[in-house]
């Protein structure tokens, strides 16, 4: 299988007058290739998948795709649910519109056991067996936890299963999975500490400040993957008030927010529940956003 690896963008999913911008969506997808992101992320969290329609997830896969062939830059897509049903009809949706790889976040609301959590995979990875697939990991959102001993279990169990966006904020689990499994591909889930997992023998990251700041994610990923640890460190340094102000409100809130000062985006539009940001903390993005070059905006 060839897998996807290094510096991947969740992407926003940018929306006008209520309806999907196409056109801005594959502009954005653009301007992430041409600043040298190894894949491309449709339709996760970042993307408000859970407020998206099914021919709105199948859309913005297919954009993606569009964009991406020919070029260096991979389509992972999101294909999750908490129900493990939906779950496998969006990961096959995804294969057919030729994604390279997809990512599944675990079953939120319903808080399997862990047994659960290893049918539900198993399961959905059974279903797409020629199609590589990344567990997601993000029990801050989804209120349950797979367990390393899970992940091991997933990952030697299912030949296609290959690695996991961990978003917990633990080193020490990054440090335990590959501990004990080596050959796991761990993603950073967390822009703040991307180049300490990296660091650790993590594979790549999937960035949310990567939508604005793609040239210097790229970058942070490069040279921890090629032994520049300093350098790594270094970008990861001056990353951290702008990783930390795109997170005062739930994401994709600021990301939105902060691409649209930006001038990347032009609408600033969510889908309820999700609205914009309060006066104050949109104050304190402007002023961060004041240190950085955002290229192509």
């Amino acid at each position: 299988m060839n897998l996807v690896t290094g510096s991947t963008t969740a992407l926003i999913t940018p929306f006008k007058n209520g309806k999907l911008d196409e056109q801005k969506y594959a502009e954005l997808i653009q301007r992430q290739i041409n600043n040298g992101i190894d894949a491309i992320c449709p339709v996760g969290t970042t993307g408000e998948s859970a407020t998206l329609s099914h021919d709105e997830d199948r859309i913005c896969i297919e954009i993606a795709v569009a964009v991406c062939k020919g070029t260096s830059t991979k389509v992972l897509a999101g294909a999750g649910s908490n129900s493990t049903a939906e779950a496998i009809e969006a990961a096959r949706t995804a294969q057919k519109c030729g994604v390279d790889a997809i990512f599944s976040v675990a079953p939120y609301y319903n808080k399997p056991s862990q047994e659960g959590l290893y049918q539900h995979y198993k399961a959905i990875a059974e279903a797409i067996p020629e199609l590589p697939m990344m567990l997601y990991n993000v029990p801050g959102r989804t209120a349950v936890d797979i367990s390393a001993d899970t992940v091991i279990r997933l990952f030697d169990d299912v030949p296609n299963i290959y690695g996991i966006k961990e978003a917990t904020g633990s080193i020490e689990r990054t440090i335990e999975l590959l501990s004990r499994r080596p050959e796991l591909k761990v993603f950073s889930g967390d822009d703040v500490i991307d180049y300490a997992i990296l660091a650790c023998g993590g594979a790549g990251i999937t960035s949310v400040t990567s939508n604005l700041l793609p040239d210097l994610k790229s970058s942070l990923v490069t040279k921890a993957l090629s032994g520049d640890l300093a350098g790594s460190k270094a970008l990861n340094d001056a990353l951290f008030p702008i990783n930390k102000a795109l997170f005062l409100e739930s994401n994709p809130v600021m990301i939105k927010a902060a691409m649209y000062i930006a001038g990347l985006i032009d609408a600033l539009e969510y889908r309820l529940p999700l609205v914009a940001p309060s006066t104050e903390n949109l104050k304190k993005l402007e002023s961060v956003l004041q240190n950085y070059t955002i290229i192509g905006a």
